[in-house]
């Protein structure tokens, strides 16, 4: 606080300079001109002393409307302000400028947030109606693909590129969706078990086509979430485990040692260490991501973010060329989204 004082005081002293030199360049002047006239000079420095305590007392009130301006200000920092009632009157016809400038860009400002939040608000809207209209085609390709003659390897094939598109259209109304999670929630107990199964079904033709065992162990553990958007970080996640092993299991427990945390590990490529880091951050594909060359960086994102809403934590281990293990905690806490 006194370092604090002494800078606002030190910019005060360097504002009121130049007056401060003209009345000590003024008393230098008297001074010597009582001097050459051999006058005496005890009037003078009478005169000098009066003056300096009246302009120490008109100083110090002018400091103290100096501070309280400053004070003013630093609480309007925080929000730029939009009309004059709310800065410090002017005093001058520089500051009236100054403070015009300052409310002009404010309103400038504000006009261009305006235009951009709708034309941002129109985008998605667009977005959403691509990505609700552009489903019932795919739909209508899964049917017309159920319908075909006997189960070809290039039918199979066929139908999990269909699938990853219906997946990807899903992430990109997820992505949409996650600003305005909190309106979307349904948060009470459910049962973790349950949700599982329901990611794992969804990608049941996945682990068949690939020939990837799957080692679900039982549990009993009901968590407080929202179940949908739940099933959709661990539809993510085990569509991860899926994309990047190429053979052996992916086994889901329950940790043992901490409660209620869920885990989710492969026995695929692993993660570099320079990667694990990274994982989490909008648009990064590590190094896997660049040899896959169809990665979006876009999945582990949109589950830390549905995480850390739901208040639930998420952490990853990995060996390169060994496996990955994916922890979530889903220990109830304050829920951020609310």
């Amino acid at each position: 606080m006194k370092s604090k004082f002494s800078f606002v005081l030190g910019s005060y002293v360097k504002c009121r300079l130049k007056q401060m030199a003209a009345f000590v360049l003024f008393g230098i002047i008297f001074t010597i001109v009582y001097a050459l006239y051999h006058l005496p000079l005890e009037p003078i420095a009478y005169s000098i002393e009066l003056v300096a305590v009246l302009g120490l007392i008109l100083g110090c009130m002018d400091f103290y409307g100096f501070y309280g301006r400053h004070q003013r200000l630093v609480l309007l920092s925080d929000s730029i302000a939009t009309n004059s009632h709310q800065l410090p009157y002017p005093k001058n016809l520089l500051e009236q400028d100054y403070q015009n400038l300052i409310i002009g860009l404010a309103d400038k400002q504000a006009d261009l947030i305006f235009n951009f939040d709708n034309k941002r608000t129109e985008m998605l809207d667009y977005y959403t109606l691509w990505a609700h209209q552009i489903k019932t085609p795919i739909s209508a390709m899964g049917l017309l693909l159920q319908t075909e003659a006997g189960s070809s390897q290039q039918t199979k094939g066929y139908q999990q590129e269909l699938f990853k598109i219906e997946q990807y259209v899903e992430m990109v109304l997820q992505y949409l969706r996650l600003e305005s999670m909190s309106a979307d929630l349904i948060l009470k107990e459910y049962d973790l078990l349950d949700a599982v199964r329901q990611a794992v079904k969804k990608y049941s033709m996945i682990f068949i086509n690939k020939k990837i065992t799957l080692d679900l162990e039982e549990m009993e553990c009901q968590v407080i979430t929202d179940e949908k958007w739940l099933v959709f970080v661990l539809e993510q996640i085990i569509s991860n485990a899926l994309k990047y092993t190429h053979q052996g299991k992916i086994t889901i427990y329950m940790d043992a040692k901490k409660p209620k945390t869920l885990i989710i590990e492969d026995t695929g490529v692993g993660i570099r260490g320079e990667d694990i880091q990274r994982i989490f951050d909008r648009g990064f594909t590590g190094y896997n991501g660049r040899m896959d060359k169809k990665s979006t960086g876009i999945g582990l994102y949109l589950c830390k973010q549905v995480l850390n809403k739901l208040s639930h934590a998420i952490t990853v281990t990995s060996i390169l060329g060994a496996g990955t293990k994916v922890s979530i905690d889903l220990s109830a806490r304050e829920f951020e989204a609310l």
